[in-house]
């Protein structure tokens, strides 16, 4: 992709999922430099050795490029599944098929399922998806330990297939003792982010982060809203969580799919209005699992999520098990580049203010977008900075984000627009920290002579110190 250079620096994040198509340290080193700044591990495959092989991978790979790159790992959740089958079962239209809890299935045209409250769960009339939706049947009656339904599409029923159940309110709990076990593994091996599958409440969550404040860790929490319950409960969610994942494969399942475009933009605009990184996941170029190019609808859905101006777009199969990884990672890189420099939606007007130190970093993006500004230049111990930087969309300037906390570093890749720096901050010399972060900038050629940056930093006045914004000229 010859013109990739013509675009200016990518502001949109791009993670994508490590799998068999992208472990190897010569294949994330390709993805790195193609543009990911995330890496995800799915916890519904991922073995904790193989896990421990890819962190460590991802870990060289920053040394080597000097930059931060994240790592997020993606809890497997509650997962309601049917059982082994000897042989494929066809199913077709019209037909009787039923599942059994709490006991061996009894009839040819009928499947265990793992889930012992199934039964007590659904009602007569409810739907039934089977194999992320390939399969719909109907229930038409249950009995103290089976479910029989009408099948609605006609396909063919293999082992360990998932369930879901749209509408359902089920009694499994969202994180499972597994789910446990692999997040004190992701927080013994310092992952950076958690994707919690399948939320449903705030109470999920705040359940979560208990646990992390027990192990004394501060991997960030993204909820995955997957079903019509977190929708229902979307705003306490927002509220509580560190960041949303819109996983539209089970969303898109559970809803109507002509409801999925509107929900989407809806969760995007909360996580906007909040200040919450959100990311757009799954199904963004399923075409090039075996294509070297992308559908032209593929780039349409990509260049809606980078010009509603999401924090980040994520890969899955895409990366992890398709032909052509790298291929995907330089489209979205690409596709991301020509979409920001046209412009994005303008949300700012919509923002929810909390604290004073919001309107001030609101007051530098104001400067920066009046002056046109290179960039803003931010010094934070927590992120918190830059995360409100990053929140308020600067139409034009870059974040340069400086820190001397290497977990937050690492954060900060998940963050829209931000460029993160290892540094020292000389608390007690705040005019000397924006030198050497000036230094800094220029050395990486970020900045050029006559361009003008604005700095969110303090200065000293009769002996107290003042947040203050400056703008200088290179």
């Amino acid at each position: 992709m010859s013109t990739l250079k013509t675009y200016p620096p990518r502001k949109t994040r791009i993670i994508a999922t490590v799998g068999p198509s992208s472990e190897k340290f010569e294949q994330l080193r390709d993805l790195a430099e193609a543009g990911v700044n995330v890496f995800r591990l799915n916890f519904s495959h991922a073995k904790h050795e193989w896990a421990k092989i890819i962190v460590g991978q991802v870990r060289e790979l920053e040394h080597q490029l000097n930059r931060p790159i994240g790592t997020m790992m993606d809890t497997q959740g509650p997962s309601i599944r049917t059982g082994e089958l000897a042989n494929p079962i066809p199913l077709k239209v019209g037909e009787v098929f039923t599942f059994t809890v709490r006991g061996e299935q009894e009839e040819s045209a009928s499947v265990n399922v793992n889930y012992e409250k199934m039964v007590e769960d659904i009602s007569v009339g409810d739907t039934v998806l089977v194999d992320n939706g390939v399969i719909r049947l109907k229930v038409l009656e249950k009995q103290h330990n089976k479910i029989r339904c009408e099948i609605l599409t006609s396909g063919t029923l293999g082992s360990r297939r998932h369930i879901n159940l749209p509408g359902v309110k089920v009694s499994l709990p969202s994180i499972t003792e597994k789910d446990y076990e692999d997040v004190r593994w992701g927080v013994e091996h310092g992952v950076d982010y958690v994707a919690l599958s399948f939320v449903r409440s705030r109470e999920d969550i705040e359940q979560l982060r208990g646990f992390l404040r027990a192990l004394k860790s501060s991997m960030k929490i993204i909820a995955k809203i997957e079903d019509q319950q977190a929708i229902q409960n979307l705003d306490t969610i927002l509220g509580s969580a560190d960041g949303v994942m819109i996983a539209r494969g089970d969303l898109g399942i559970e809803l109507p799919f002509e409801e999925l475009p509107i929900i989407q933009r809806r969760i995007v605009h909360g996580c906007l209005r909040l200040g919450k990184p959100v990311i757009v996941a799954t199904h963004l170029l399923e075409s090039m699992h075996e294509s070297p190019m992308p559908t032209r609808a593929e780039v349409t859905d990509v260049a809606n999520a980078v010009y509603e101006q999401a924090d980040a777009v994520m890969l899955s199969g895409e990366t992890g098990v398709g032909k052509y990884p790298v291929k995907c990672v330089e489209t979205l890189d690409i596709i991301s580049r020509r979409i920001e420099r046209a412009g994005g939606v303008k949300l700012v007007d919509h923002v929810e203010f909390t604290m004073d130190r919001q309107h001030l970093v609101a007051s530098a993006i104001m400067l920066a977008n009046e002056l046109k500004a290179t960039g803003i230049v931010v010094f934070t111990h927590a992120g918190n900075t830059a995360q409100m930087a990053s929140w308020l969309r600067p139409s034009s300037s870059h974040i340069y984000a400086f820190t001397p906390n290497e977990t937050i570093w690492r954060q900060m890749s998940l963050l829209w627009g931000v460029r993160a720096f290892k540094m020292m901050l000389k608390d007690e010399d705040p005019q000397g920290t924006v030198v050497e972060a000036l230094a800094v900038l220029k050395e990486n050629k970020l900045v050029h002579a006559g361009e003008t940056l604005v700095f969110l930093s303090q200065i000293e006045a009769h002996g107290h110190r003042h947040d203050s914004i400056q703008f200088r000229k290179v």
